[in-house]
């Protein structure tokens, strides 16, 4: 006879009273929710880090005496450290666990913003040093984004119930736009043309390392484990392959592929758009305020789009039909939006057609990565989201870089319209191109989604024959 101890007697208490729901063999957790939410508040906190001076970028550029190009590193280094680390975090996750990597994160997510506020505070140092500094701190949070943003597909895989995995999904990746919202409201409204000093940087950096410190003493003190007791479902509770297997399935898999190389283009648009959207707009008599607007309103109505397709798909899984549908429609919002901007006084036709792109082309993020999990199944799910992300963070290096390139010299025609900088030192351009060839790569994308993917949902295939394979047998309907 197995004798229960006092603590074991204790454990068994605190595990039924935090499970809320149970099926067969399989149970999910109240605590996942809070799991969840420590990665939501890390992913907004994140996010702000890292769009904090793109809506400032004329303001930055003179407090740091540097040029808009070297501004636009401060993005820009967040897509190169994605790459390298970007599978150091898929490896870290699927091998050492979430919870390690929630700490990892949670730590460089607040070291990196200390560092800019150190690179404002006036002291005896050369212009040759504080933004070198800035681009230190910077860096450091960047290093943090892969471990953040990789994870949601894992926690809801893992903690998550069947019907719940893509409404999971959908809450942690969304918090990353709404920190990019954050930042295109935070940072217009603490610098702007008339009020940019050191004091205000400070300010302004400072703020954003309350988010992190929060994420910090939540993961510290709050995740306990990387993955519940009990599993969910069934395919939580398989095991998955080991890293490297994974690759070479990965490598194998067309489908994955597919998915992989437009979600990348989609994801990388959106990143390169972010950054240089002030200095598209500028150049056409457009204020930061206005620049800052239609980023807030593409976030706010992706949020609303991920929301309804998340809920859907867990209801219909019709992934397939919703990604295609998303991509279709957001090629469209961008193409409309790529010929607007090379008009002046459009300023509420320019904000509705951003919020219609952000509707349909942020409902495609977590949907895809959802979508990556069950094609490749049993992959680990933070390789194959992973990778996803990595390749969007590819393509969006290749995008900013071209779209520097791409961009003429202002027509005198223009000149007198343009509202950049402060006191002449920043030279607007001219972004029509760059414009007109990303809404081109945006429907080649999406044309290619529509005529060649048709994934298996090898992950629902598993866990309904699972299921089947556990229904007690029945003779004329009897259970035996």
């Amino acid at each position: 006879m197995e004798v229960v101890t006092g603590n074991d007697r204790e454990s068994l208490l605190k595990n039924s009273v935090n499970v809320e729901r149970s099926t067969g063999d399989y149970r999910v957790y109240r605590r996942r929710w809070y799991i969840l939410a420590v990665l939501c508040v890390l992913n907004l906190g994140n996010a702000t880090i890292w769009l904090s001076f793109a809506p400032i970028a004329d303001q930055t550029a003179e407090f740091y005496n540097v040029s808009l190009t070297t501004v636009n590193w401060l993005s820009l280094v967040y897509m190169i450290a994605s790459i390298p680390l970007g599978l150091l975090a898929t490896w870290l996750l699927d091998t050492l666990g979430l919870r390690a990597g929630i700490i990892l994160a949670s730590s460089l997510n607040l070291i990196g913003p200390v560092l800019r506020v150190v690179s404002a505070i006036p002291m005896d140092m050369s212009d040759s040093v504080r933004f070198p500094l800035l681009l230190i701190g910077q860096t450091i949070a960047a290093i943090a984004q892969p471990f953040i943003i990789e994870s949601p597909a894992k926690v809801a895989a893992v903690w998550f119930a069947q019907n719940e995995r893509a409404t999971a999904n959908m809450i942690g990746s969304m918090s990353n736009p709404l920190g990019l919202l954050l930042a295109n409201v935070l940072s217009p409204a603490l610098i702007t043309t008339d009020k940019h000093t050191a004091t205000d940087f400070i300010v302004l950096l400072s703020v954003y390392c309350a988010l992190p410190l929060v994420g910090l003493l939540m993961s510290l003190f709050g995740v306990c484990s990387s993955e519940p007791p009990t599993p969910p479902t069934a395919s939580a509770a398989a095991e998955s392959e080991s890293f490297f297997q994974g690759l070479k399935k990965l490598a194998r898999n067309g489908q994955y592929w597919v998915l992989c190389v437009v979600f990348g283009s989609g994801l990388g648009l959106f990143s390169t758009l972010t950054t240089i959207l002030e200095q598209v707009l500028c150049p056409r008599g457009y204020d930061d305020s206005i620049s800052g607007l239609c980023a807030a309103l593409m976030i706010i109505c992706g949020v609303v789009g991920a929301g309804v397709a998340g809920v859907f798909v867990d209801k219909t899984k019709m992934f397939q039909e919703v990604v295609k549908v998303s991509y279709a429609m957001a090629g469209i919002g961008f193409v409309v939006l790529a010929v607007l901007t090379r008009y002046r006084n459009l300023d509420a036709v320019m904000v509705v057609a951003a919020g219609i792109f952000g509707f349909f082309g942020f409902a495609l993020y977590p949907i895809s990565l959802e979508l990556a999990v069950e094609v490749s199944y049993p992959v680990a799910e933070a390789t194959s989201a992973g990778l996803l992300v990595v390749s969007g963070q590819i393509q969006g290096i290749i995008l900013v870089f071209l779209a520097q390139a791409l961009a003429q010299p202002l027509s005198a025609a223009d000149a007198p319209y343009a509202n950049c900088g402060t006191n002449g030192d920043i030279i607007p351009q001219d972004n029509t191109v760059t414009m007109l060839v990303f809404a081109g790569i945006s429907c080649i994308a999406g044309v290619v989604q529509i005529i060649f993917l048709h994934p298996e949902y090898k992950r629902l295939k598993a866990e309904r024959e699972e299921a089947e394979a556990n229904k007690a047998p029945t003779y004329n309907g009897v259970t035996i």
